[in-house]
């Protein structure tokens, strides 16, 4: 990978996502007690692992790049799950905007469809042999 690849600019937006995840649990930790109900901070803690659940997983998925055949399409769902299922729980949260909760279930699907792929990608993958 060259320091231009397409792929090292996929690595810092997840890295900048999981490094949001951490802000964001820091910031509904100690800023937000006193101002939201305990289920809006439920929101905004389920929010910060998943956020950060699948950034991890986005930088994996570059890690095993070499490996997949279809990584873009992993990056990219992880990517939009972390959007759409995050980004509208923390948007319910601050602003009590609860019909946004029809939106995050898009991101659960974008998380379930990257993984499996992730896993038939790795199932099909030519470079795993097994030794069973």
């Amino acid at each position: 990978m060259t320091a231009t690849s397409p792929l090292l600019k996929w690595a810092a937006l997840f890295a900048l996502q999981a490094a949001l995840s951490v802000a964001a649990g820091a910031f509904g930790a100690h800023a937000l007690t006193a101002i939201l109900d305990a289920k809006a901070l439920g929101w905004w803690h389920t929010a910060s692992q998943y956020l950060m659940y699948h950034a991890l997983a986005g930088l994996l998925v570059v890690a095993l790049f070499s490996f997949l055949s279809s990584c873009k399409r992993v990056l990219v769902l992880f990517f939009l799950g972390n959007v759409f299922f995050a980004g509208s729980l923390y948007i319910m949260a601050l602003t009590g905007l609860t019909y946004l909760g029809a939106v995050t279930p898009i991101g659960g699907f974008c998380y379930l469809l990257a993984w499996c792929l992730l896993a038939v990608s790795l199932w099909r993958s030519p470079c795993i042999k097994s030794k069973f």
